[in-house]
């Protein structure tokens, strides 16, 4: 597999897998909510004529629809995405110039370990 050198920005990333799911379960609970709600209209509400017919479609016909809704996550990426590389500006007076607007870039490497005899043939020279 081919990996990227370049970083991948955190505005470009999908949605968390936990909040997908806290969304597509609030979508489902609301669609029951809904689906109750025509329940009790179909009971309640009289006289009884054609409206009765659409509480009932929609009491039946709901839970189809609010699964198919919860069963669909988030698969459309983000419109807009910030690029990662951002350079940090200097002062003026405190760096040259850089030369073509290339960004400063900070590179720090460790020093190589001393062995444990020679900290001390330092120290006495």
């Amino acid at each position: 597999m081919k990996t990227s050198s370049r970083a991948q920005s955190a505005t470009s990333l999908p949605k968390a897998p936990r909040d997908d799911a806290d969304s597509r379960f609030t979508k489902y609970m609301v669609m029951m909510g809904i689906r109750i709600a025509c329940f009790i209209a179909m009971a309640v509400v009289t006289p009884y004529g054609w409206y009765t017919f659409v509480f009932a479609a929609g009491a039946i016909f709901l839970p189809y629809l609010a699964v198919i809704v919860a069963n669909v996550g988030q698969d459309a990426p983000p419109t807009t995405a910030v690029a990662p590389e951002r350079a940090i500006t200097a002062p003026a007076a405190a760096s040259p110039t850089p030369a073509a607007e290339e960004p400063l870039v900070i590179r720090i490497a460790e020093s190589p370990r001393l062995a444990p005899g020679a900290k001390d043939r330092d120290a006495r020279s």
